[in-house]
């Protein structure tokens, strides 16, 4: 899977294939619009729509969204905040990660999330957050199947929809076994 940013430029002026794209990655997921309502009509999402909600999400202070390919087809996105509006809350989030819903059961949605762990684990930072809407059993299966605990239920920002707050420890990625990742190795001189 190759994980790349959208430049925050982009969304304002999407290429007409990347948002053809992006229009039927959001389509093939109607039953999750239809659980968020972020869409007036989820079985019909038009690419204006989908590129006015990518650049929302790019106009908030830290926010990256980025798209997962695998085999030159674009099979999920990502949108992720750098630092939460609230001051108190230490923790980046994750606010969307969305799989093409005829690539589901793929290991797509699991490569990609931990592709943002990394990300973030590599930027130094120690947890990563997200809130799952409470109407969305799947998607909290799926989150607390990856390690992620619940800490918190509360509405969300936007629409105030009750959701669970998840959040998981990004602790050093281990390799070869127990062995943690330390870094460089010091230079010997």
């Amino acid at each position: 899977m190759i994980v790349e940013p959208l430049t925050p430029a982009e969304p304002h002026a999407l290429p007409g294939p990347l948002l053809t794209e992006l229009t039927a990655l959001y389509a093939s997921n109607r039953a999750f619009h239809e659980l968020t309502g972020d869409f007036p009509d989820p079985g019909d999402i038009r690419p204006e729509q989908v590129a006015a909600a990518l650049a929302d999400e790019l106009a908030q202070p830290g926010a990256e969204v980025l798209l997962a390919r695998s085999e030159g087809r674009l099979v999920g996105i990502a949108v992720t905040l750098a630092h939460h509006p609230d001051p108190a809350d230490p923790d980046p989030w994750l606010g969307l990660l969305m799989i093409d819903a005829g690539t589901r059961r793929a290991g797509h949605g699991r490569r990609l999330a931990a592709a943002v762990e990394d990300r973030f684990r590599a930027a130094g930072r120690t947890g990563l957050r997200l809130a799952v809407l409470e109407n969305n059993p799947n998607a909290l299966a799926f989150w607390t199947a990856l390690g992620y605990v619940e800490t918190a239920r509360r509405p969300d920002r936007a629409h105030a929809r009750p959701c669970v707050v998840l959040r998981r420890e990004l602790a050093p990625r281990k390799i070869r076994g127990d062995v943690e990742n330390p870094g460089p190795a010091p230079s010997q001189g």
